[in-house]
């Protein structure tokens, strides 16, 4: 416990050193429009990192959630623009599809013992390939526009003129996942299976039936970031959520969830996410070229897994 709140301590304040240096570099940084950018760029991400938190507490690893945030997007797009649905069923149809893909995770994870890096890795080239090939179909490979000014406001809306409409579901899924993972068994469960998988499976935890949970979790969180991530901007674009798997994945990791399983804390992926929204925010401001953000991004992955491992062996 005390080494997971110095990590989250040390986390914070190279958050706030990363605030005041971004300031420092451009006063821009701290203007009430960039602060609602971040805002909503940490929720976006905040609701991924929920579900790679869930998958990487058991041991796994999901590298497809940046790519099903494109499919999901276009698919969304699709239905409203091209099907005429509505949007409770275009969006109850698109968590289905979700939630369905992370059921294929789990089986080929539990059931047929594939590692979960390959299945999640071929679900990261086959969801964006098929948004890629649905928005040719459709449109020859522009995005899918037009969408409902009403769909565009779960987007781009502020409440009260500063909070943003997607950090809503956010605070509802953190508390949901919190609630899941500190206050009932099957929260223990979960760390458990990430601890050590046979023993846990010896002590009688349905280790499959938490591994497939949390896949579709992942998966399901996934495709729900994609609808608003669609609506952030107002199209059905198959370039959009690229790389997201990576700042997700970096979010988690640097905010102390072991890529081992069995350790972690949401406040630490709350943390992480934020940081790297900032940092993300931050390198725009700096004037880094596009092309370098991938590269720092990497790097801090590299560091953080790297401390972890130091970290256990210890």
């Amino acid at each position: 416990m005390q080494r997971r709140l110095f990590q989250e301590a040390t986390l914070l304040v190279a958050l706030v050193l990363l605030v005041i240096f971004s300031v420092w570099r451009n006063p821009a940084f701290s203007s009430r429009e960039n602060w609602q950018i971040i805002a909503r760029e940490a929720a976006l991400f905040g609701i991924l990192g929920i579900g790679e938190t869930l998958v990487i507490l058991t041991g796994g690893i999901d590298l497809a959630p940046g790519s099903l945030v494109t499919l999901s997007g276009v698919v969304v797009a699709y239905l409203l623009v091209f099907a005429h649905l509505s949007m409770p069923l275009a969006f109850s149809l698109v968590l289905l599809m979700g939630l369905l893909i992370g059921m294929v995770h789990g089986l080929f994870v539990t059931k047929l013992r594939v590692p979960p890096f390959i299945i999640t890795l071929g679900t990261l080239s086959a969801a964006r390939g098929l948004a890629i090939v649905l928005c040719m179909t459709v449109t020859g490979g522009q995005p899918i526009v037009n969408l409902p000014e009403s769909f565009a406001r779960l987007g781009q809306g502020s409440l009260w003129g500063w909070l943003p409409i997607p950090f809503i579901p956010f605070a509802l899924f953190f508390v949901l996942a919190a609630l899941l993972l500190y206050r009932t068994r099957w929260g223990r469960y979960i760390f458990a299976v990430g601890g050590n998988l046979e023993a846990a499976r010896l002590a009688g935890v349905p280790v499959d039936a938490v591994r497939m949970f949390c896949y579709m979790a992942s998966a399901g969180l996934a495709c729900v970031t994609g609808v608003l991530t669609a609506a952030y901007v107002n199209s059905g674009d198959p370039n959009v959520g690229v790389a997201w798997e990576l700042y997700t994945i970096a979010a988690v990791v640097i905010g102390g969830t072991s890529l081992m399983g069995g350790q972690g804390t949401l406040w630490g992926t709350l943390l992480g996410t934020v940081f790297m929204s900032v940092l993300k925010n931050g390198l725009l401001f700096w004037n880094v070229p596009p092309y370098w953000h991938d590269v720092v991004v990497g790097g801090v992955v590299v560091a953080a897994v790297t401390l972890d491992t130091l970290r256990r062996r210890r």
